[in-house]
């Protein structure tokens, strides 16, 4: 399995570096929605779609972010659309998160059909206007989330259950703890800081999240790293909430030793249109 996982990790980044690197965004921005059109396949199917209609989700999907390019949308600053998206997802990650698996299977399929829809066009929008911000800003969104989890990883295994008394969502993903958490932003605080001397020592033409927070108070960086860290886990969770309710583990298997693209994306889904709405600020 462990082989497996970097063998496909490798490839990922063979691809995804490559494009990412390009002068020009356009290779990015293909790799970027051939990504999330496949979460949006998974989505239609972890959401009891028959295969035509998953494929048909993808459709709708593709188009959605095709026309978004072919628009120039990308270019336009949208503070209004990111407060509004940032909003979205606090209030309704708290509220999923609170009802519970048991709730989701009640909200109608085309309402969670739509609300995955918004979910990923928004998550597109978001990297490709990242990186039209530079790739300094748009690697410290995804370093974040990255670290996060990594953070949380070893925190979690190696403190969890020992300084609090509960699970952090027993009922949605049982293996997650308190302390996971509390690792992934404290990691997520020393990449702040290390990455906000780094654009100062290198005298970065370009900002990253972290200098762009800065330079508007120095207060609001921590405040905002964390608050994005927290919302890294209620993405994850939101997943976890959705495959427990299908009744399986991985999104898909699309991606081998990883599972499925949502399972990669997850926590992507809310930080980079929160990344955005701090970018807009």
């Amino acid at each position: 399995m462990l082989k497996q996982r970097v063998i496909t990790a490798i490839a990922l980044l063979l691809i995804l570096l490559p494009a990412l690197l390009y002068p020009s965004p356009e290779p990015f921005f293909t790799v970027a929605l051939l990504l999330i059109v496949a979460g949006a396949w998974e989505w239609g199917r972890l959401n009891g779609c028959s295969p035509a209609q998953s494929l048909l989700v993808s459709a709708v999907c593709a188009l959605l972010c095709a026309a978004t390019w072919w628009l120039g949308l990308w270019r336009q600053p949208l503070p209004l659309l990111w407060h509004l998206a940032g909003a979205c997802w606090v209030l309704l990650g708290a509220w999923l998160l609170r009802a519970g698996v048991a709730a989701w299977s009640g909200i109608p399929r085309a309402v969670r059909l739509l609300g995955g829809l918004a979910a990923l066009w928004l998550a597109w929008l978001a990297v490709a206007q990242a990186k039209v911000a530079g790739i300094n800003f748009l690697f410290s969104v995804l370093l974040l989330v990255w670290v996060a989890d990594i953070f949380a990883y070893f925190a979690g295994r190696r403190f969890g259950g020992r300084f609090s008394k509960g699970k952090l969502a027993p009922t949605i993903s049982p293996g997650k703890s308190w302390e996971g958490v509390w690792g992934g932003m404290t990691g997520v605080l020393v990449l702040a800081m290390v990455w906000l001397w780094a654009d100062v020592a290198a005298q970065a033409s370009a900002p990253s999240l972290y200098s762009h927070l800065f330079a508007r108070a120095w207060w609001l960086l921590p405040i905002a790293v964390l608050f994005m860290t927290a919302m890294s886990v209620v993405g994850d969770l939101l997943e976890s909430l959705v495959k427990r309710s299908a009744g399986v583990k991985d999104s898909s298997g699309l991606l081998p030793g990883h599972g499925g693209v949502l399972d990669r994306l997850d926590a992507l889904l809310p930080t980079l249109p929160l990344a955005m709405m701090l970018y807009s600020l």
